[in-house]
């Protein structure tokens, strides 16, 4: 797979061969992509919703008003859900939505989102992301000359504190070290600038690897 490599300035570029980047054909792994980013959503989700039910819900039992005689339907206590402040009928409660998602799975769904959005065009290489100090104008020139437009996901083996200061407040930036990136992240992100040192630690864990 042919990639753009950025000098550390973004000046200037030239394509170069990654040689075991992910190239998947056909449709294999979209069902796996689908799954994990499924399950990345799921395990985000926290489950505390709770409602009451009627036995829990605070209130009398006496029975609201006589069974027979008043021309209204007959009720036993005013905790029913048909009333105000009545308890809830099948309402959310408690529970764990998080799914598993076994680790061939996960490299499958990780090698297609890389083979996509390279083929897309949406992943370029730089020497390094280097700031001699912790400038916000420093990233932003570098940013914008590679890629001008549009949100960005900056990805690093291990981001140095200047290189972190300064990318932290642009606003259509984002920073991930390669260790953590996600088929997830993958997706979300049309443009992702990697460094030298990181790409091959992505290539190493689409591959099976432990880098």
């Amino acid at each position: 797979m042919k990639l753009k490599v950025y000098t550390a300035d973004g000046s200037s570029f030239e394509e170069r061969d990654f040689p075991g980047f992910p190239q998947l054909d056909g449709t294999k792994g979209m069902a796996a992509l689908r799954q994990v980013i499924i399950a990345n959503q799921a395990n985000k989700r926290q489950g505390n919703a709770h409602t009451k039910t009627r036995a829990e819900v605070s209130g009398s039992g006496k029975k609201p008003f006589r069974q027979k005689g008043t021309g209204r339907a007959r009720q036993g206590e005013a905790r029913s859900p048909i009333n105000r402040g009545g308890g809830v009928v099948f309402g959310p409660r408690p529970r764990d939505y998080s799914q598993k998602v076994n680790r061939k799975m996960n490299r499958l769904a990780f090698q297609r989102a890389l083979s996509d959005r390279a083929a897309e065009g949406g992943i370029a290489i730089i020497e390094s992301f280097t700031v001699t100090e912790p400038k916000t104008k420093q990233m932003i020139k570098v940013v914008d000359t590679c890629l001008p437009k549009g949100k960005i996901l900056l990805v690093d083996d291990h981001f140095e504190d200047n290189a972190a200061l300064s990318a932290r407040n642009i606003e259509r930036v984002t920073l991930t070290e390669a260790a953590h990136l996600s088929a997830l992240e993958v997706v979300r992100f049309r443009q992702i600038l990697v460094s030298e040192k990181a790409i091959q630690t992505v290539i190493a864990r689409a591959n099976g690897g432990q880098a």
